[in-house]
Order: structure tokens, then sequence, then C-alpha cells
């Protein structure tokens, strides 16, 4: 009986063994199915995710056992996350315009518009997913940007391996999830969906097709008002895959090719009509951002260096660093190609042409410059340099994120 008990276990194992083979089989059938831009970007997400929010509860419990009290102007902050949710794996990605962007996703349509500060594509899209969540217009405004970021990483998995080939696509994505903010393409933020918009419209003008480019560049005007500066690169790149030659029959084709560019910029002037409409008034953001940020368009150059020479170390700090990012830029023209070099440019200047305001949220507006994570990509061929580089851009992020946590995001955002 013993001998026979031992051969019904070893044939139930068995069965059981040959099971879970075919279920491991089934799931890698399965796998193997989807493309491999999608595997990789969702592997990328989750992994951050779940690295980033066990870091983040984790220093919280730790700011928690230390006594550790916010600044003053954190206390509001955190009564504001608590209203959002009472999980901190969830109230930790809400500061500061995040609860604006919620104020403005629940204000009644059937009501006059009163608050012009922010271009509108990023809270609409939270309030139309909002009915779906209960209601609750905060954690659609999350869920937008999460979705975005997974897709950011996709196009930038494709926009990679058209730029770099195969070789320097993992290390393309991989140095754009560590640069110094990135922590903050997880945010109830517009980060993601701006560089999202913007890594799509440049991948399908790497592939000629030019009405996807307008659609998605008239979207990318209206989730932030840099956004229709990203018509000159675009154009850049049309005109480089005519290998920019002039003349008449040259410049018919590019417009007749290069056409849907306009629907850029009328992006913008939609959000202009918007505030004529509801305002009686084109230039309305304008005027918001100034009297409610003392923001007035300056020459970039004069307020970069009043940054370095005047400005406060902190300030100083971060001015640094958008100098770092142009040079860096500038430095991989022979690599990246000059459309991806004008727009790694533009994302720094017309940034500071705002004025000194701009200082305590240029860290967070650097995140746009993606040429950046480009251009390390090339470089760092050598296993011990990509080493160095890894360990040094991870170990920045993770104090900027600390910080974050620490409610001084106020030096980043």
């Amino acid at each position: 009986m013993g001998d026979r008990g031992r051969a019904v276990g070893a044939a139930r194992r068995g069965g059981l063994g040959a099971r879970a083979g075919a279920v491991r089989d089934r799931v890698a059938r399965a796998t193997d199915r989807i493309p491999a831009p999608w595997r990789f970007a969702v592997t990328v997400f989750l992994g951050t995710k779940i690295a980033l929010t066990l870091v983040g509860v984790l220093a919280l419990a730790a700011f928690d056992h230390l006594s550790l009290a916010p600044p003053a102007d954190g206390w509001t902050m955190r009564d504001q996350q608590r209203a959002v949710s009472p999980h901190r794996w969830v109230s930790l990605w809400f500061a500061w315009d995040s609860f604006l962007y919620d104020k403005l996703a629940q204000v009644p349509l059937d009501r006059p518009w009163q608050d012009f500060g922010f271009p509108l594509l990023y809270p609409f899209l939270g309030r139309a997913l909002a009915p779906l969540l209960g209601g609750h217009t905060a954690l659609a405004l999350l869920l937008v940007a999460n979705a975005a970021f997974l897709l950011l990483l996709y196009y930038a998995h494709r926009l990679g391996g058209q730029l770099l080939g195969a070789p320097g696509t993992r290390r393309f994505v991989g140095y754009l999830v560590l640069l110094p903010t990135a922590f903050l393409f997880q945010a109830a933020l517009t980060e993601s969906l701006f560089l999202c918009l913007t890594l799509a419209a440049f991948h399908y003008a790497e592939r000629r097709r030019w009405l996807v480019v307008g659609v998605l560049g008239f979207f990318l005007a209206l989730s932030r008002s840099v956004g229709f500066f990203a018509v000159v690169p675009l154009a850049l790149v049309l005109l480089r895959q005519h290998d920019y030659r002039l003349g008449r029959r040259a410049l018919w084709g590019y417009v007749r090719t290069g056409c849907p560019l306009l629907l850029v910029p009328a992006g913008w002037l939609a959000f202009m009509a918007f505030c004529r409409w509801q305002g009686g008034d084109w230039f309305a953001y304008q005027h918001a951002q100034r009297s409610g940020w003392g923001v007035t368009v300056q020459n970039p150059l004069g307020v970069l260096w009043h940054g370095l020479t005047e400005g406060s170390t902190l300030d100083a700090l971060r001015v640094a660093v958008a100098v770092l990012a142009m040079v860096v830029v500038a430095a991989g023209l022979r690599r990246i190609g000059l459309p991806y070099v004008v727009y790694g440019l533009i994302m720094v200047l017309v940034p500071l042409s705002m004025g000194p305001p701009v200082y305590r949220s240029l860290l967070r507006y650097l995140l746009a410059v993606f040429p950046v994570a480009l251009v390390l990509a090339g470089w760092a061929r050598s296993p011990r340099a990509e080493r160095w580089l890894i360990g040094g851009l991870a170990l920045l992020q993770g104090v900027l994120f600390v910080a974050w946590l620490a409610y001084w995001s106020h030096f980043i955002i």
C-alpha cells in the first residue's frame, strides 16, 4: 500500500506539474502576441510605479516616526491631499497645481467661466472620465496622467528605435524615466500628457503621417502654453525629410504636405477663442498669469543671466540645470539632428521668457526636454559609463522625490 500510495502521489504531482507547465506555455504564447514596444512599456511602467510607490510610502512612514513637520505652506497641501484620499500611496501624487486642475474639472459648464490661468485639455479629460469613477475628479486626473505615462513610454520606445536604432531604444526610455524629476510623470499634473503628445507627434512626423501630427499638435497646444511652439521643430522634420531644399516647387511641396501643421497653433487659438467667448478677452490667459503669478514675457537670456548672478542659491541651481540641459542638447546635434536640438532649446528658453517667477517651476518644465535622454542614450555606450550615469541620475531623482514627499515640492513645482 505504501508503494502504491507513493506512486499515486507521484502521478498527481506529475499531473500538477504538467498542468502548471501548460499554463506557463499559454501565458508565454499570449505574451508573445503582445507587440514588443507594448511589453517593454508595460514592464517599465509597472517597475517604476511599484518602486516609487514603495519608496514613497516608506519615506512618509519614516517622516511620521521622526515627527517631521512640513514647511508652513506644506500644512495646507497635506490637508488637501487627505481630502483627495486617505490612502497615502494615492494622495502623495497630488501637489499644488493638482488641486487647481481638480477645481477646473469640477466647475459647472452652465456657469460663466472664471479661471483662465490654465489650458483646459488635462482638466477636461479628467472631467470626462470622472463619471466612471463615481464623480471623483481627482482620481480621474491621476488616472489620465498615468495612462498618458504608459502611452509616453510606448511612443518613446517607437521614436527611440527610429532615431537611435534598436541598441539605443531601451537606453533612451531608461534615461527618460531617470531624468531628475521624472517621478512627476506619475503625478496628477500635465507632464505625462504633454510629453506623451509630443513624442507621439514626432513619431508620426518621422513616419510622414502629417495629418495625425496635426491632430496631435492641436491637442498638444491645448495641454500647455508652450505646446504650440512645437510646430517649429516639427516643420524642421518636414524640411529635413526633403533635404532642406528650397525653391518654388519645393516650397509648394512643403505647403501641400505640411499644411496639417497649421492645426498646432490652431489649438492655442481655440483656447484663446474660448477665453474670448467666456470672458470677453482673447488674452485672458496672459492676464491671469500676470495677475496670479507675476508672469510677464521677457528676454529669456536676460532671465537666465539674472538667475545665475542675482537670484537666490536655489534659483541659481535651477537655472544652472537649465543651462546644462541646453549644453547637452546642443552637443548632441550631429547625433539627434537639428529638429530635436531646436525643440530642446525651445523647451528651455520659452519657459524662461516668463520671467523670474518661473524659477520655482523650472525643474518641472525641464522634464519636457526629452532630447537630453536621446543624447545620453547615444553617449553612454560603455557599461561602466552607463552604470555611473544610471546611478547618479537615480540618486538625484531619489533626493528630489524625497523632497517632494517632505512637502518641499515648491522647489520643483
